[in-house]
């Protein structure tokens, strides 16, 4: 028998008692009954309890077993789990029998990070579709680990008395699975079943119920004959029919007046996605994650969904089940349902039921609703696969509200965001909150969605911003939101500098960026249009080094919807009237009378503001090109560009560049270029290709220039531009075989999604 060491029993006996203080994402995560677990496998007592800031913990025990404990704390935490802080202190010992979860603890400050909506679990799935088990087939089925937690929540701390579930009293059987610290149920605040639980039912266009003993059965049946649903999910309602059904998604298309943006579709699983588009590793964890976001695939040649669903594109946007409810409908019934957002165009989806009847009642002929209320919509989020790492087009369901986590602590801020694709983020400490997409704030219905969302998350959030920072252009809603906050101090912010701040800020660098901001539209401090901008940026301020010289735009904001206007700017900037002389498909498409018109708005300056976009450079050259003379939604022509691009290119037009204090970048030598190619019977597809290389080159040999010029070596990529994975693949590779330091978007959207990041810590170093 081995020899006990000097001091072992007397050190093994001694009692430390400890107070833990968690913060992150430690409620409704199933952090507590972990947390009860680790405690009784290291012999520990005391008790654990969520408060209005986290969890809270006091341990008792030998000072080798609470140093594991800690340890096990951090390295087995719940996987839906984020701990960003522990402060351990030591305390006198209060003689604990056992371990316990106690009642959650109020306090006067109230803070703590909520956990978004998450896919259901593989142990749900496995007992949805178990004929033995109670909740077999039952469509809200969710645990501790899964299911709605963002959407549903009213107030902190997260207790079910502050959710959409108070309305639901739990049946013995729930309220045991609920109370027991062994149940992966326990304090899962969506907890229900079939007896005590919300339940779906059919309704038709007109409101009324359709009796049925299985209405979902009945749903996949009308799908089956090409009907369109309204289905309520997470985050509010999709719009759904058959993927492979031509007529019924060109009828969706039709009737929700969304002629060619591109559709969703949701697939039961991987191996039925592989039918009709590739899947990289890195695209099937991010379609398996337990965010479930839309995720955009090269679509295979020839597949099987109908050609409508996302026209002139090379992707279509895919996602796997994230309800119980999506596995009720898809498994062993169709190869993919379109899930489009419950909305008329340019409107918030719809949550409520009553809402959704009233809006959707001449798009859908029949809806499949359900009685859980959703506190706050949520839109599925967009993401791509790209540049090594995972973009967001749009940030939402899944994410929000998960943190940006910051390099410093902030003042609390309120930052407004942009008009298009807008988001709003609060600050408070070192966490960035950005909201779920809230979308384009050009009518009431959406700016009351914007006024909404920030009145929820400062509730939950307890947050009471002193700060409100707002785009510089007059006539958005959002900035005349903040003008009207008369007790924060208000802070314009120039929307470029906005996009390359928030880039500094998601990869926490506070030193000084060469900035290349490009996209279609933002309000320049010269109140011009800007969107082709170089600029030398600090939280501060900024300086412009250089940008696309100013061409005309003639109609203004038409010229965005057509974009064969800014082909007769750009042509008519190179070849004055000897446009018409020029044998390009535009000249034979468009009226000469039009074409004269629109050169008589620019020579006389009438509604023909001036512009230095690098999108508005795309719809150019898409126009010239013949690929897109009007736009059915935001972006349209430049993505159709991208998607007509053969493969990469040692070619490239020529390029002319000032050498002025600030650098101009005149586009007419690339204008030149490609009507000549046009002219020679050069395939578009090259045109493109060149035409993207061109501008890769072009501004890393800027970006070379001015750093020779600043001594900086570090530059951030942002705006809408960078969407397009060859401009973002190409500037990266070049710039750092030039030796630079690129930083990029991976946790907010590189478009105006990310914007309100940027504006938040500019107003916060400018108010210090």
């Amino acid at each position: 028998m081995p020899k006990r060491k000097k001091g072992t029993h007397s050190a093994r006996l001694a009692t430390e008692s400890k107070k833990i203080s968690i913060n992150g994402i430690v409620q409704g995560v199933g952090f507590r009954p972990f947390v009860y677990q680790l405690a009784k496998a290291h012999s520990l007592t005391g008790h654990v309890a969520n408060t209005s800031t986290g969890v809270l913990l006091n341990i008792e025990g030998a000072e080798q077993d609470i140093n594991a404990f800690c340890r096990d704390l951090e390295q087995k935490a719940p996987p839906l789990s984020h701990i960003t802080e522990i402060v351990i202190q030591s305390v006198p010992p209060a003689h604990y029998q056992s371990f316990s979860i106690i009642q959650s603890q109020a306090g006067t400050q109230r803070f703590t990070l909520i956990s978004p909506d998450m896919s259901v679990c593989a142990d749900c799935i496995q007992e949805l579709f178990d004929p033995q088990d109670h909740r077999y087939r039952y469509p809200f089925i969710n645990c501790t680990n899964c299911g709605p937690r963002y959407t549903i929540i009213d107030d902190i701390p997260y207790d079910r008395p502050k959710t959409s579930m108070r309305h639901f009293r739990m049946c013995p059987r729930c309220q045991h699975e609920y109370d027991d610290p062994e149940n992966r149920r326990f304090h899962a605040q969506p907890n229900a079943c079939p007896d005590c639980g919300p339940f779906v039912a059919l309704h038709d266009s007109t409101g009324a119920e359709i009796p049925s003993h299985d209405p979902i059965a009945q749903s996949i049946s009308l799908l089956k004959q090409g009907c369109i649903l309204a289905i309520k999910g997470l985050g509010g309602f999709h719009l759904a029919v058959d993927a492979e059904n031509t007529q019924a998604v060109h009828a969706l298309r039709k009737r929700k007046h969304r002629e060619e943006k591109p559709l969703a579709v949701m697939s039961h699983d991987l191996d039925t996605i592989e039918q009709f588009a590739h899947i990289s590793e890195e695209e099937a964890a991010l379609l398996t994650s337990p965010q479930r976001p839309i995720v955009l695939l090269r679509k295979k040649p020839n597949n099987p969904l109908a050609a409508d669903i996302s026209p002139g594109n090379r992707y279509v946007g895919t996602m796997l089940p994230y309800t119980p409810l999506h596995y009720l409908l898809l498994r062993d019934n169709f190869m993919a349902l379109v899930m489009t957002s419950g909305n008329l165009s340019e409107e918030p989806i719809a949550i409520d039921n009553t809402d959704a009847l009233n809006r959707l009642k001449h798009i859908a002929t029949y809806f499949l609703i359900h009685n859980r209320d959703i506190y706050l919509r949520s839109d599925d989020s967009v993401v791509k696969h790209t540049g090594n790492a995972l973009r967001f087009f749009r940030r939402s369901r899944g994410y929000v509200p998960v943190p940006v986590f910051l390099k410093e602590k902030v003042r609390p801020v309120l930052a407004c965001g942009a008009e298009l694709k807008n988001t709003i983020c609060l600050t408070k400490g070192s966490f960035a909150f950005l909201s779920q997409h809230v979308g384009d704030l050009e009518n009431l219905a959406t700016y009351a969605f914007f006024k909404k969302t920030i009145a929820h998350l400062k509730r939950i959030l307890d947050i009471r911003p002193e700060i409100v920072a707002f785009d510089m252009h007059p006539d958005y809603l959002s900035t005349r939101f903040a003008q009207e906050q008369d007790r924060m101090a208000r802070v314009p912010v120039q929307h470029h500098h906005a996009h390359i701040a928030g880039c500094m800020a998601e990869n926490k660098v506070d030193a000084p960026v060469i900035g290349l901001s490009f996209d279609g539209t933002g309000y320049g401090t010269d109140g011009r249009i800007w969107g082709g901008e170089i600029l030398l940026t600090r939280y501060t301020g900024f300086d412009r080094l250089a940008h696309l010289a100013y061409v005309p735009m003639p109609g203004a904001a038409a010229a965005i919807r057509e974009p064969w206007r800014m082909a007769v700017s750009y042509l008519y900037q190179t070849y004055g009237n000897g446009l018409f002389n020029l044998k390009l498909p535009l000249i034979q498409q468009i009226e000469e009378k039009k074409i004269r018109v629109l050169i008589a708005m620019m020579e006389k300056q009438v509604n023909s503001p001036e512009t230095s976009s690098l999108g508005r450079l795309f719809d150019g050259i898409a126009a010239i090109t013949g690929i897109r003379y009007r736009a059915a939604y935001e972006g349209q022509a430049a993505m159709e560009l991208e998607m007509t691009a053969s493969e990469p290119t040692a070619e490239r037009y020529d390029f002319d560049v000032s050498s002025e204090n600030v650098l101009k970048i005149k586009p007419q030598p690339i204008i030149e270029g490609v009507v000549k190619d046009i002219q020679n019977g050069v395939a578009v597809s090259m045109i493109s290709a060149k035409f993207h290389a061109t501008l890769v080159r072009l501004f890393a040999e800027a970006c070379d220039r001015l750093k020779k010029q600043t001594g900086i070596s570090r530059v951030a990529l942002s705006g809408g531009v960078f969407q397009n994975s060859i401009m973002l693949t190409g500037l990266m590779n070049r710039l750092t075989g030039k030796g630079f330091q690129v930083l990029t978007h991976e946790k907010v959207p590189t478009n105006d999604g990310g914007i309100a990041l940027g504006q938040a810590v500019i107003a916060d170093a400018i108010c210090r």
